[in-house]
Parts: C-alpha cells; structure tokens; sequence
C-alpha cells in the first residue's frame, strides 16, 4: 500500500484522484474510482444545476463512500446556488479552480470541507496558498480538458518548492510508472482524468468512449475553438486540450474570425446533441494513447497502483 499525506488526510487506500470531469465525471464514476481506494471526484459545470449536484452526490454517498465535487471559480461567481448545493451534499474534499479560489474556501472550510485548487503556473500556487487551500493540484498541459500552458513536471518541481501543502500532480499520468515517477518526485498524489475516459461508469457516450480507445498520443490539440464556438466564457488563459477533428483542423488558429461566425458555431452546438465527434469536442489528454480498452474505473485504479507500488519497490536498485 502507497501511504501518503493525502491517503492519510482523506483515508484512502491509494492517492489516487479521479479529475472531476464536467460531463463525464458523475457520481457512477466518481463511486468507482472510490471503491479501488481512491477519491472520485464529481464534475460541475454553468449548465448543470443544483438539482444535478444532488442527484448525483447522492451515488457515491449512498454507499457510504468518501467522494469530491469540482468547481470552476468563474462560474461561481455568477450560481452560487452550486456552492449551496455541494456544501449540502458532504463531499470530503472541493476543488475550486480556473479562476479565484479565496472568496470560497471560507464558506467551505466552515462546513468541514477540505480544498483543492488547480494551478497552472507559479503565480496560481501563490494565489491558492494565499487562499488558504488544503491541497493544491500542479495540472500541466498534457492533461486533457482546460488546462494552462506549463508542462506537469516542471510545474510540480515549483509547486513542491514553494509550499508545504499535499501537491498533487495532473496530466499525462495514465500508467503505474507514471504515477511512481511523481510520487518519487515528491507528490502527495495523482489526480487522473484520461485514464477514465473509456470507462463504462463515466457520463460521455459509447461513441465518445470509442474514439478515445482509437486514439494516439499524438491526436490532440490545446485550442479555444469548440469554447469560442459555443460561446462559453471560459477565460481566455485555460484552453481545453481535445482530440483533432474536422472541427479544430478548420478553425483552430481562427478563433478572432470564428467568434462571429454563427453557422460554425450552430455546428458544435448542434454536433454536442446529436454526438457528432467530428464537430463536437472530445476532451482528451496527451496519455490518451494508452488508453485502449473500456473496462470498469475501479479496475483502472486498482492496476494504477499495484503498478505504482512494482515500480517503486524497484526504486532502491538505483542506489549502490
């Protein structure tokens, strides 16, 4: 067993956190990862409402397991009925990122609610621990989804020289040598968010979990395209990594001329219904290459670590 401060602080039996993944990562998921041992997190976004944030809590929380919600700070601002709504459903553990963490750690934290944040340069690491967070997550731009423009290791080597807090370390961590290389390095964990894309339990579709099994590590692109398409207010500074499609070849590198494009952005936004993975985004990191069977997240977490663990008992063979 891999003990570290985060397995301790949140009980687990591995430090293994599930990315909480807006519109993939559900409470069936978030259960999942939860039952190998780690924390499976719950993905929440401007379009989900409080009702959501309820219904699918109550997954993991009916057996009795110990979950977290994800937040984005700049959707807070404008529906703090979705803080309402998670401080009511208990999760151990909060992630408030993609924006300013502080006006929310308070209200949390009186509910005996742990924080994470995301950061994806130095001046975030400052700004989270200025916050007051409990953990914070160095997310390179491997990761797929809405990231920075910092690599994971790198990024980690700062975070771990400016804080004593639990840093975890996210993106392009699918294998047990990948989890054991940052545990080396000094993370209290991993935060995994690809690795669970082609699992059954997640909230995407059969189609969606296909293409992510066909893909290469090469197939992805960091772009603004689908949020300027869709109009979305994701700041600027966080675009989302996804798969190349017919989409993001047309129009990546275009966004100035595609934010007043109306028929291409009906496009993604009917391609989004209609599940049209040439047009509509699919989130995906640079490890999506190693992902190449549909198989249960508790599975996926189970080998992560039993791999983790091969890999660091061989560590001491370095040393003469």
């Amino acid at each position: 067993m891999i003990r570290t401060a985060l397995s301790r602080r949140f009980g687990l039996r591995t430090p293994v956190i599930g990315a909480p993944m807006a519109g993939v990562a559900g409470g069936a998921l978030a259960a999942a990862v939860s039952r190998a041992g780690g924390l499976g997190m719950i993905g929440i976004a401007g379009n989900h409402g409080a009702a959501f944030v309820a219904e699918q809590c109550a997954i993991p929380a009916a057996e009795r397991l110990p979950f977290g919600v994800g937040l984005m700070a700049w959707v807070l601002d404008d529906r703090p009925d979705l803080l309402e709504a998670t401080v009511a459903a208990g999760p151990a553990l909060v992630s408030v990122s993609f924006g300013d963490p502080a006006p929310y750690v308070a209200p949390l934290h009186d509910a005996g609610i742990a924080v994470a944040v995301q950061v994806n340069t130095v001046a975030d690491v400052h700004r989270a621990v200025a916050a007051g967070a409990d953990v914070v997550v160095a997310q390179g731009s491997e990761a797929g989804g809405h990231t920075g423009h910092r690599a994971t290791l790198p990024l980690l080597q700062e975070a771990l020289a400016l804080t004593d807090l639990p840093v975890v370390a996210a993106g392009g961590i699918a294998t047990g040598r990948g989890m054991a290389a940052v545990l080396a390095a000094g993370a209290a964990g991993v935060w995994i968010g690809t690795p669970l894309l082609a699992c059954p339990e997640g909230l995407n579709s059969p189609a969606a979990r296909a293409r992510v099994r066909a893909a290469a590590g090469e197939d992805t692109v960091l772009t603004r395209a689908f949020d300027v398409a869709q109009r979305l207010a994701w700041p600027q500074r966080w675009p989302g990594r996804a798969l190349v499609n017919d989409f993001s070849r047309t129009w990546h590198g275009r966004e100035d001329e595609l934010a007043t494009d109306d028929a291409a952005s009906r496009l993604v936004i009917e391609a989004r219904k209609s599940d049209d993975l040439e047009q509509a985004p699919v989130y995906a990191g640079e490890s999506v290459g190693l992902v190449t069977a549909e198989r249960s997240a508790t599975d996926v977490v189970h080998e992560l670590s039993a791999d983790a663990e091969t890999a660091l008992r061989a560590v001491p063979g370095l040393l003469d």
